[in-house]
C-alpha cells in the first residue's frame, strides 16, 4: 500500500456528494469505457462504484478493508457488483481477465511498482484504466496531505514503465486525471 489506508471511522465522508466537485460521473466515465468486466480499485463504500455499475457486465469492488465492504453491503450492492478484499499488488484475477479498471482518489494509497505490474497483468491488452487522484502539486486544502500524493508526471512515468500508454492526462488545482491503455 501507499502512505496510508483510509480510516474506516471517516467512511461516512465517502458518501458525500461534494466529492463530485473533484470528479463528476461524466468525467469519470470519459476516462475509460466501463463495459464488460471492470474493477474499481479502492472502492471504499461504493460511491463511484454505484455510478459505474449500470455500464458494466461485472464490476469488482476491490478494497483492502473488509470493513468498507461491510458498509457497502449495508447500503446495498448492485447485483452485478462483487466485493473483493485484496491489495492492488495482489489481485485475485486471472491474467488479462479485466476489460478495464478505474481508481477514484485512491492511486496514492496503492501506487507501487508491484501494484502497477499487477494491474498490467490483469487488464487485457488494449484495455483501458482511468485514474483520478489528488495531486502533490495541489494545495492540500482537501484530501490527504500533499506529501502523501503523487504528481501527474510521476503517475505517467510509473504507468508507462508498467506497460501502459497514456492517452489523456490533465492536472488541475487539486487533482489529476488520466486515461491509460494497456499495451
Amino acid at each position: 500500500m501507499g502512505f496510508h489506508t483510509y480510516d474506516i471511522e471517516n467512511a461516512d465522508a465517502l458518501e458525500d456528494f461534494a466529492r463530485y466537485r473533484y470528479l463528476s460521473v461524466e468525467e469519470l466515465l470519459s476516462l475509460f469505457n466501463p463495459s464488460g468486466t471492470v474493477a474499481d480499485l479502492g472502492s471504499g463504500t461504493g460511491f463511484y462504484t454505484d455510478d459505474v455499475a449500470p455500464y458494466a457486465e461485472t464490476l469488482y469492488a476491490v478494497d483492502v478493508q473488509d470493513e468498507m465492504h461491510e458498509r457497502y453491503r449495508e447500503k446495498g450492492v448492485p447485483e452485478n457488483v462483487e466485493c473483493v478484499t485484496a491489495e492492488v499488488s495482489d489481485l485475485p484475477f486471472d491474467d488479462a481477465s479485466l476489460n478495464c479498471a478505474f481508481s477514484t482518489m485512491t492511486y496514492h494509497e496503492f501506487a507501487s511498482d508491484a501494484a502497477l505490474e499487477e494491474l498490467a497483468r490483469v487488464v487485457e491488452p488494449d484495455g483501458v484504466i482511468g485514474i483520478a487522484d489528488w495531486t502533490s502539486n495541489g494545495t492540500g486544502e482537501d484530501g490527504p496531505p500533499t506529501n502523501e500524493r503523487y504528481a501527474l508526471a510521476d503517475a505517467r512515468t510509473a504507468l508507462t514503465d508498467a506497460g501502459f500508454e497514456i492517452e489523456y492526462a490533465d492536472e488541475r488545482h487539486e487533482t489529476f486525471v488520466l486515461r491509460a491503455r494497456r499495451l
